[in-house]
């Protein structure tokens, strides 16, 4: 067969029509091997290779896929890739496009971990729901020594609430040890009878990690001892994303070690920002009430009258009447005299001396009338006035000495109201109705 009489290619058309008979015939297919020369460029995709111990093929992860991609993507690492077969036809490589990408044998650890769980949901053992002491009086952390999650919920702590007492109990927290290390640790710290469900709490906690350095907190065995834990216990295992059986076992899951520290504790800040406005309060209620009573105060005060005071208007009262009457009577006089200047001058024009001796008589009778009228007119008043005395006498605290009675003061000036507020050999001081006494305590007597 000749060129003439055969079609003839470019090397791109050949590239094309190559690339097209794969992707049409091979399709998606899922490969498992291990990762080399990882790249990624600025561009954001990721370009690797896959090979076992006898082939390899070139890969590319473009940015769109990249995102969703939770593997870590290291050289060295097995994986299980789902992708399509494809060509790059500038070069002619032969290449798979991945469309997901996942650590080999997590899809079994994550069947098992359903499997598990759909187990122990079943037997009841996610259904702990009892409330955590807030704040805790102690808490007792099981994780590792020297993990970056304690020194995480510690510096939470101090920021947050320095008074924690807390106490480490340093477990594996990773590793075939780990689980039966923590189930240990737990059993111990419920055989402590000094420590309390109702004030102290187990904080169970380690920082994230993969699928595979979680799986201690997977162990049935353990999230059943969380489950009969006689003290309360909080998970904080891995990051928000992660979760494990020990997190639905426990009676309340944070989703870091530092949300569970938040949550353990109150904030010293605002606490003392809630104080603060609390004190606030106080003082303005107790000002508004000091304001109200003295305002109280001066209107019974001015209210409150001496009866010294009392009886000095009444007298004032007194003294006006009698001017009055004075007054009164003086009018009177004047009305009376000019009248009988009056009639003189009309008893001029006739008999003097019958008239005169008439008039006489009834001006003498008048002079009786008024006198008897001033005289009753003084003694209403004077009635009124001993009645008004007699009653401001009758609330008056004198008149009540006067009667007999009298009022026992100690040296301090406190009225003594009770023998039992004297003893024997006391100087009291004794206000009567006249003058005071001073007398000391002999004897005390009940009644």
């Amino acid at each position: 067969m000749t060129a003439s009489n055969s079609t003839i290619f470019s090397v791109s058309e050949l590239n094309l029509k190559a690339r097209k008979a794969l992707e049409r015939d091979m399709g998606e297919v899922w490969v498992e091997g291990e990762l080399s020369n990882v790249s990624r460029p600025a561009s954001g995709h990721i370009y690797f290779t896959l090979k076992d111990d006898r082939a390899q093929i070139r890969c590319a992860l473009f940015r769109q896929r990249a995102r969703f991609v939770a593997a870590p993507m290291r050289d060295g690492d097995q994986v299980k890739l789902r992708g399509r077969v494809s060509l790059f036809e500038p070069r002619g490589d032969y290449q798979l496009i991945a469309e997901a990408v996942q650590a080999a044998g997590l899809g079994e650890l994550l069947a098992a971990f359903e499997r598990l769980k759909a187990q122990l949901e079943g037997e009841g053992v996610f259904a702990n729901t009892r409330p955590l002491p807030f704040p805790p009086r102690k808490i007792l952390i099981l994780s590792s020594a020297s993990g970056a999650a304690i020194r995480d919920v510690l510096a939470v702590f101090e920021a947050r609430w320095p008074l924690a007492d807390v106490t480490l109990i340093p477990v594996p927290v990773q590793g075939a040890d780990a689980a039966p290390a923590m189930i240990s640790a737990l059993g111990l710290l419920n055989r402590q009878t000094r420590l309390d469900p109702e004030q102290d709490i187990v904080l169970l906690t380690r920082g994230g990690g993969s699928l595979e350095d979680l799986w201690a907190f997977n162990n049935e065995h353990l999230a059943r001892a969380i489950f009969h834990s006689r003290l309360p216990v909080m998970s904080a295992v891995g990051h928000e994303v992660d979760v494990t059986l020990a997190d639905f076992a426990a009676d309340m899951r944070a989703p870091t070690p530092s949300a569970a520290a938040e949550r353990l504790v109150p904030d010293q800040k605002t606490l003392k920002r809630q104080l603060e406005q609390a004190e606030n309060r106080l003082h303005r209620a107790m000002q508004s009430r000091l304001e109200r009573d003295s305002q109280r105060l001066d209107t019974l005060r001015a209210r409150l009258r001496h009866p010294g005071e009392q009886l000095n208007r009444q007298r004032q009262h007194l003294t006006a009447l009698t001017q009055r009457l004075q007054r009164a009577m003086q009018h009177i006089l004047l009305q009376q005299h000019a009248r009988v200047t009056q009639l003189e001058r009309r008893l001029a024009s006739q008999d003097m001396a019958r008239l005169y001796r008439a008039e006489q008589e009834r001006l003498f009778s008048l002079q009786r009338r008024l006198g008897s009228a001033m005289q009753r007119a003084v003694e209403v008043r004077q009635m009124r006035l001993n009645s008004a005395a007699r009653e401001l006498n009758a609330v008056s605290p004198l008149a009540v000495l006067g009667r007999g009675y009298a009022i026992a003061q100690d040296e301090k000036g406190h009225i003594i109201r009770r023998a039992d507020d004297t003893a024997p050999g006391q100087k009291l001081s004794l206000r009567l109705g006249e003058g005071k006494l001073s007398v000391e305590v002999k004897r005390r007597y009940k009644k």
